[in-house]
C-alpha cells in the first residue's frame, strides 16, 4: 500500500501559499484493508476514508468512465491495480495533477510544475470535457489565481467552447452553479470568473442577465469606461477589494468569506436593469433600478440563491443611485432608504450595502482611488435615526395604530437635526 499527497496541497506548496486541506490517494489497497487499519469509510460514489487520528481524506486510486450526460453520468473503478498515473489522469488541471510520495518527492506525470511556473491553467486530458462542473471550477481558479498572473491555455479555452456548443453546460443543475459562483465571488478578482465564462460562451447560458450588460453604453460623463458590462466587472472587483479590508468593511459585517460573497453578488446584480434599457433612451438608463429588481428576482429564482443574498441584492439594486446623492436627500427620503435596507433590524446588512454602494461609485475609470463620503454621511444618519427611543415613543402614543407614524416622525426629526449639523 502506497500513500501519496495529491492535488491542491502540493500545488499550493509549490506556489508558496498555505494549503487549506490535504488529500491523499492510496495505491494498492482495498476497502477492507483500509478499515482494518482503523480508517472510516465515507462517500457514496467511490471509496473515501477518514484517517483515524487526523480525519484527513484518503481515497483509493480510481479511474472513471463517462456513462451519461452532465456531471452525474460516471462509472468509477477503484481497485488495487489502479496506478497513481491513472488516478491523476482523471483530474481536471495539470496543476492539480501533482503528487508527493511519503518522502516528499514530487511526482509530475502531466507537466503541472511547468504550468505552475508559467502561470497556465491547462486541462490534463480530453476527459475534462466530460464534466461541465470543471468549466466552472476552471473559471473559479482563474479568479483566485488572477493576482498571480494565471491565464487559460488556448487549447483549454477551445475545449471550453466545445463543451458549451455541445450542450454539456446545459446539464448543470442550479445548486452546482451556485456553489461555484459563491466561491468565485470570494476570490480576490471575481471578474476573471465571468471573463472566462463569457469567453467560453457559458455566461450567456448560465447568467444571461449579466451577459447582456456587455456592449450596453452609458454616458461617458459618469462612466468613462462606457460599457455597462465593463463597469460591472470593475464594481465586483472593487467590492472584493473593499470587503477584504477590515477598515473599509466597517463594523457589524459578517465574517470575510460570507460578507465577500454576499456583497460581491449584490455588486454584480446592481445594474442588471441596464441590460433591458429601451434603445431609444440610451445611453441614459432612466428607471433601471426598478427593472433591476425583477431581474434580480429572476436570477435568484433560477440559481436558487439563499434569501440573504437575494435581499441584499434587491436593496443595493434599488437604492444605489439614491446613496450616491446622500448629501442631497431630504430626511424622509433618507429614512426610506434606511427602512428599505432594513438597517434598524439588520445593521450588518446595511454595512454590506454601503460597501456595494461605494464599489459602484469607485468601480469606474478614474474613480478607483476616490473617497466616498456618502457612506460616512449615511452612517451618521443611521446613528441619528437609531438613537430614537422607540419604546418611549410607542408608550406615549394614544393609540397603537399611531405608533408607526409617531416613530417615523421622531426619526425624521432626529435626521433633520443631524443633517443640519453636518
Amino acid at each position: 500500500m502506497e500513500v501519496y499527497l495529491v492535488g491542491g496541497a502540493v500545488r499550493d506548496r509549490l506556489l508558496g501559499r498555505p494549503a487549506a486541506d490535504r488529500d491523499f490517494v492510496v495505491v494498492g489497497a482495498t476497502p477492507e484493508a483500509m478499515i482494518a487499519r482503523g480508517f472510516r469509510q465515507v462517500g457514496k460514489d467511490f471509496p473515501v476514508f477518514l484517517h483515524p487520528q487526523t480525519k484527513e481524506e484518503y481515497a483509493l486510486a480510481r479511474t472513471e468512465r463517462k456513462t451519461g450526460p452532465g456531471y452525474r453520468g460516471f462509472l468509477f473503478h477503484a481497485a488495487p491495480d489502479v496506478t497513481l498515473e491513472e488516478d491523476l489522469r482523471r483530474r481536471d488541471l495539470t496543476i492539480n495533477a501533482l503528487a508527493e510520495d511519503e518522502q516528499g518527492n514530487l511526482i509530475d506525470y502531466y507537466s503541472g510544475r511547468s504550468d505552475l511556473e508559467n502561470r497556465v491553467l491547462r486541462h490534463v486530458s480530453p476527459a475534462f470535457a466530460e464534466d461541465p462542473v470543471r468549466l466552472l471550477r476552471l473559471a473559479r481558479y482563474a479568479a483566485h489565481f488572477a493576482e498571480l498572473g494565471f491565464t487559460v491555455a488556448e487549447e483549454t479555452m477551445a475545449l471550453l467552447r466545445s463543451m458549451v456548443d455541445g450542450g454539456e453546460v446545459d446539464a448543470l443543475v442550479p445548486e452546482r452553479v451556485w456553489q461555484e459562483l459563491v466561491k468565485a465571488l470570494a476570490a480576490p478578482k471575481p471578474s476573471r470568473f465571468f471573463d472566462v465564462l463569457r469567453e467560453a460562451g457559458a455566461l450567456a447560458r448560465l447568467m444571461p442577465e449579466v451577459d447582456r450588460l456587455f456592449g450596453v453604453p452609458q454616458r461617458a460623463q459618469w462612466h468613462p469606461e462606457i460599457d455597462t458590462g465593463v463597469h460591472t466587472m470593475m464594481v465586483v472587483d472593487m467590492a472584493a477589494r473593499l470587503t477584504s479590508d477590515p477598515e473599509t468593511a466597517g463594523p457589524g459585517t459578517p465574517g470575510p468569506e460570507t460578507a465577500n460573497s454576499e456583497t460581491v453578488f449584490a455588486a454584480l446584480t446592481h445594474d442588471l436593469g441596464k441590460g433591458t434599457t429601451p434603445p431609444d433612451i440610451l445611453p441614459g438608463h432612466r428607471g433601471h433600478e426598478q427593472r433591476s429588481l425583477a431581474l434580480v428576482e429572476a436570477l435568484c429564482d433560477r440559481l436558487k440563491a439563499p434569501r440573504r443574498f437575494r435581499e441584499l441584492a434587491r436593496g443595493v439594486a434599488r437604492y444605489h443611485g439614491m446613496s450616491h446623492k446622500a448629501d442631497e436627500l431630504r430626511p424622509g427620503t433618507v429614512l426610506d432608504l434606511l427602512e428599505g435596507l432594513d438597517a434598524f433590524r439588520r445593521p450588518g446588512r446595511f454595512e454590506q450595502a454601503l460597501i456595494a454602494f461605494e464599489a459602484d461609485y469607485r468601480g469606474r475609470g478614474g474613480y478607483q482611488e476616490r473617497a466616498y463620503p456618502q457612506a460616512a454621511r449615511l452612517r451618521l444618519c443611521f446613528a441619528a435615526a437609531g438613537s430614537v427611543d422607540v419604546r418611549a415613543v410607542a408608550a406615549a402614543a394614544p393609540e397603537p395604530a399611531q405608533i408607526p407614524e409617531r416613530i417615523r416622525a421622531a426619526r425624521i426629526r432626529a435626521l433633520r437635526e443631524a443633517i443640519r449639523n453636518c
